[in-house]
């Protein structure tokens, strides 16, 4: 029988996990997930945060790496601790990279946050963490910052695997795909082979929602004409979903587009749309609305644990990514008509997303700080 991963994959949407720990390798738990049909992973600054501050798991590490170095930057021991699970992950996915070709099987890790507006640093930092990680099947994370739209043009053509993460417009998107196909194209003027390079495009959704559902539950609250707040309950938690389909036809235009068609022939893959942030937030709305109305051929849907359950347990795959696009595009016109500018809320959110991993990274260098205090009094007393 049949499991809805698998559905999903001969529908040609592939489920990564939005989770990494030291112990979700070590205890086999991701290779059991792998079995049963995942085919990615990815990970964030916020996600390495509640891991490595929340278990002892890296404390053998973290030892060994301070006996070694008692002087070690704490930047240095957070990579030191992340490069170390992404190599074990990567080991652990490359089952379902052979499988797939090298369509999948990617595990993700970020720059660190702190250099998203810088284009350079970002660079500089995707050669490293390649070079360390040292695993075909392993993506380095790019923000989808001004600053970083070139920084990807240049990790591609350089040949690096890379997943441009905290997207939220379709103006955005259109911008990295074309940093993407920009790359190819410097490779292939160079000579240089474009087969083999994966990419995924990273799109948030659930957030949209809940800063837009703020926006409108306000707007509701001050309304006095009972026949204008229909309209508005009406675009509760369908903005999100609505958004995310626009991208799908503008990814769709791209890569199904002339200038891609070179690139094609040559072997490039596309960049896949990867659906992230696909957790349900609200309580009222169905636990698999990010995923049920997001299906389609050449996506990614990266999804946290709760919902990667709920997946296997109740959900009945079907082409959805595409279904009512009048509906979709009614939404986000209603949106306009409100007064809610759907680019001010995507702007507002990729400035959001960039300082919450900053904040995570600031936490975790702080919690290792003190760990690196305690030890030295250890070994000093």
């Amino acid at each position: 029988m049949k499991n809805a991963l698998k559905e999903l994959e001969e529908l040609g949407q592939s489920i990564w996990y939005d989770n990494i720990s030291r112990s979700l390798v070590t205890s086999g738990a991701l290779r059991r997930l792998v079995d049963e049909g995942l085919l990615g992973m990815t990970s964030n600054p916020t996600i390495f945060d509640k891991a490595i501050t929340g278990s002892a798991d890296y404390d053998t590490q973290l030892r060994d790496i301070l006996v070694k170095n008692p002087g070690a930057a704490t930047a240095e021991i957070i990579q030191a601790l992340m490069v170390k699970d992404i190599q074990m992950a990567a080991d652990v996915l490359s089952v379902a990279y052979d499988r797939t070709g090298g369509g999948d099987g990617y595990v993700s890790v970020e720059v660190t946050p702190t250099k998203a507006r810088d284009t350079e640093a970002t660079n500089a930092e995707v050669r490293q963490l390649a070079s360390r990680i040292d695993r075909k099947n392993v993506m380095v994370k790019i923000p989808a910052t001004k600053e970083g739209l070139p920084a990807i043009t240049r990790a591609i053509s350089e040949g690096y695997n890379i997943n441009v993460t905290l997207i939220f417009s379709v103006r955005r998107y259109k911008e990295v795909a074309e940093a993407y196909i920009a790359g190819l194209e410097q490779r292939a003027k160079e000579g240089k082979t474009v087969s083999g390079i994966a990419s995924v495009a990273s799109i948030f959704v659930s957030r949209i929602d809940t800063l837009v559902d703020d926006l409108l539950g306000k707007k509701i609250a001050g309304e006095k004409d009972p026949a204008a707040v229909s309209p508005l309950k009406g675009l509760l938690g369908k903005v999100a979903v609505a958004n995310t389909k626009l991208v799908y036809q503008a990814f769709k235009e791209i890569f199904e587009g002339p200038r891609f068609a070179p690139l094609r022939a040559k072997g490039a893959k596309v960049q896949r749309p990867l659906w992230a942030s696909t957790g349900t937030k609200n309580p009222a709305y169905s636990d698999l609305l990010y995923v049920e109305t997001l299906i389609g051929p050449d996506t990614v849907n990266t999804v946290p644990p709760a919902a990667y359950t709920a997946i296997l347990d109740h959900l009945h795959p079907a082409r959805t990514v595409e279904s009512d696009l009048e509906g979709a595009k009614n939404v986000l016109a209603g949106l306009a008509a409100s007064g809610i500018d759907i680019n001010a809320v995507t702007d507002t959110l990729e400035e959001d997303g960039v300082a919450a991993f900053e904040k995570s990274f600031d936490g975790l260098e702080k919690f290792l700080q003190q760990k690196k205090v305690r030890s030295a009094e250890v070994t000093a007393g």
